[in-house]
């Protein structure tokens, strides 16, 4: 039986170019939709007694703005940057504002990839990082937050 949320919901921000998963490059990022993700990190999150806020944006503004947000309303966040992991400092700024756990999850493994994807400005300001897994990913990383919440007490 899943236990009733009663933490501050998990903020699960995803940036550019996530909302055509399923369809771009599904060699590399697989043939699950960023919607399907979303139901299946809710759906891991209840069974931790956590809600879940999931945002997309391919605006590195709007993703600041809900970092922003989450710092204040949010007891993790899970962040897939997208390309602004490998270039955005203004969302590492973001993120080195916020006290709750962050957790960077990519579907691909970057190191494996092109060079330019083998640095990312978000990891520096993460608990935790979690790659390759593909749609998997995210629920790991729901469950890495929802140990750490419990940890600290969220």
């Amino acid at each position: 039986m899943a236990k009733k949320p009663t933490a501050p919901p998990i903020y699960v921000l995803n940036g550019p170019n996530l909302n055509l998963l399923g369809l771009r490059e599904p060699e590399i990022y697989g043939r699950t939709t960023l919607e399907e993700i979303g139901k299946m990190v809710a759906d891991r999150a209840k069974t931790h007694g956590l809600s879940v806020v999931f945002r997309q944006s391919n605006h590195e503004g709007q993703l600041v703005d809900w970092i922003q947000e989450a710092r204040t309303k949010s007891a993790a966040i899970l962040i897939n940057g997208g390309a602004y992991s490998h270039t955005s400092l203004a969302i590492h700024d973001a993120l080195r504002a916020v006290d709750v756990p962050v957790i960077e999850v990519h579907l691909s493994n970057p190191q494996a990839r092109e060079e330019f994807r083998h640095h990312s400005r978000i990891s520096p300001v993460a608990k935790g990082v979690i790659v390759g897994f593909g749609a998997q990913g995210y629920l790991l990383a729901v469950d890495a937050a929802a140990s750490l919440v419990k940890r600290i007490g969220a």
